[in-house]
């Protein structure tokens, strides 16, 4: 009986999550998300993409530890685009490289051995059930945690190494695929008969995980890698490397966009057939740029490497504008909390950090020996926590960037919110000694000033303003501080 008992409780709890409606935009605010009844940021410092397909990482134990410093998003590549072990960007133990002969894709194997990264090849007419048992799974359990899920369909190959082991290079499957086929054409109208077997793909992706609410579906991450197109350069005054990266901002070319273009009918076509609607993103550049046109159906703007100009320039978009991959500025934490609390108070929607702490056999995320280009720690994602706490504070149906509140702060960059009754949000990049001053509408308030490495709040009090500048002191900080005021009554 107890067994039963727990049966039917258990079939509940799953029935019960799966009413929920997909997660999407505020239609109060579209600067923000809706999800379970609330409006939230999504924040966090996740895996490198690969918890699904690699068999041997502990998503339980991940997703326990996301949880647990209040971070609630993480990204997922299917099965699509696959890296090599210790190889693909000098990632030394990469979550999305498991041994060739363990990757786990949606694709069945088949009898005939041969896979470049070891192992039988695919069937791309077969589904692995052994997959989307695990992939429910995940999602499943994801859901329960609260954490929403980015799922990437595509990425670019960047290289011969990754697209060795692709399972839609001929070399790698049992149902000749276009031979001789250019990686640079992998993702383009221009593939073959690698088209129609993209299109089952994400065809069966989306059917299969309607009935989720937590996921929103990314066509492919950074497309301008494999076709870049220049738009911009981040430092115009540099003598040598000008247009390259890292100071060059580009887009994908049209081969590119045509091409994310038909993905993205694909899935809004097959939605049309079910219950729900889910939110489509488009990884637009990195660092920052004007969005000149956004593909049909695109409610989300990822930017990587994102300045907080990423926001400024397509606030008016009334779109959710993600900052969605960090790297390469080393391992310390101090660049990646400066990056969120810049983005995040300049009016962004997400902040997805890329934490390399995350390994098989540490998914608690405590591998801190260096591991691959960029950061991650235990320390890091109690910290984002803490901008997670500040912001959920907030009314933040109601916030939007504020230009005007901040008159000056003496050394020190700011990017303030306000909900236009009086409420503030106000960050201030830099290190101290500061001062600060502000342009209040009349009355009294009260806040805090929040330590953002240490998650300390000290009260602001008789914090009085004639809505003319005020002033008010400026504890000491050595990385940013952050200020939360509201008018009394309010």
């Amino acid at each position: 009986m107890k067994a039963a008992a727990l049966a039917v409780a258990l079939l509940l709890s799953v029935l019960c999550l799966a009413a929920q409606d997909p997660i999407r935009l505020d239609p109060k605010n579209p600067h923000h998300f809706q999800y379970d009844g609330k409006t939230i940021a999504l924040l966090t410092s996740g895996e490198h993409y690969g918890s699904v397909i690699n068999p041997d990482f502990n998503y339980h134990k991940y997703l326990d530890a996301l949880q647990a410093d209040g971070l609630n998003e993480t990204r997922l590549f299917p099965g699509s685009y696959v890296e090599v072990p210790g190889t693909s960007f000098g990632i030394k133990r990469n979550t999305i490289a498991p041994p060739g002969d363990r990757i786990l894709l949606p694709w069945a194997r088949s009898a005939e051995p041969g896979y470049a990264g070891g192992g039988n090849k695919f069937d791309l007419t077969q589904w692995d059930s052994h997959y989307f048992a695990r992939l429910h799974d995940f999602l499943q359990d994801a859901q329960h945690h609260g954490v929403i899920v980015e799922i990437s369909l595509f990425s670019s190959q960047y290289g011969e190494v990754q697209w060795k082991v692709s399972p839609f290079n001929a070399s790698n499957n049992i149902n000749h695929t276009t031979e001789g086929l250019d990686l640079k054409h992998v993702n383009t109208l221009q593939n073959g008969n690698v088209l129609a077997l993209q299109e089952r793909y994400v065809r069966k992706l989306v059917h299969e995980l309607n009935s989720f609410p937590n996921i929103i579906f990314e066509l492919q991450n950074e497309p301008w890698s494999d076709h870049p197109q220049l738009e911009s350069v981040i430092n115009p005054y540099l003598f040598t490397g000008r247009d390259q990266y890292p100071n060059s901002v580009e887009v994908a070319d049209l081969d590119s966009l045509a091409w994310q273009s038909r993905v993205a009918q694909w899935i809004t076509s097959e939605e049309a057939q079910l219950p729900h609607r889910h939110l489509i993103a488009q990884n637009y550049s990195n660092f920052r740029l004007p969005v000149r046109q956004l593909i049909d159906g695109v409610s989300v703007v990822n930017f990587h490497y994102a300045y907080p100009e990423a926001v400024t320039l397509n606030y008016g978009l009334n779109k959710a504008i993600a900052y969605d991959e960090t790297g390469f500025l080393g391992r310390s934490d101090d660049a990646y909390r400066r990056q969120a609390w810049n983005f995040m108070l300049a009016g962004g929607s997400a902040f997805d950090s890329l934490d390399y702490s995350f390994t098989v056999g540490f998914e608690n995320g405590t591998d801190t020996e260096p591991n691959g280009p960029g950061g991650g720690s235990p320390a890091l994602r109690k910290q984002l926590g803490f901008l997670q706490r500040f912001l959920s504070a907030l009314p933040l149906v109601d916030m939007h960037p504020d230009y005007n509140v901040v008159v000056h702060a003496a050394g020190a960059a700011t990017h303030a919110l306000s909900d236009g009754k009086g409420v503030f949000a106000i960050y201030l990049d830099g290190k101290g000694p500061s001062s600060l001053a502000l342009r209040l509408p009349s009355g009294n308030y009260r806040g805090e000033w929040i330590n953002v490495v240490t998650g300390e709040a000290n009260a602001v009090t008789n914090l009085s303003s004639s809505g003319d500048e005020t002033s008010i002191k400026v504890p000491e900080f050595e990385s940013g501080i952050a200020l939360r005021l509201s008018r009394a009554l309010y």
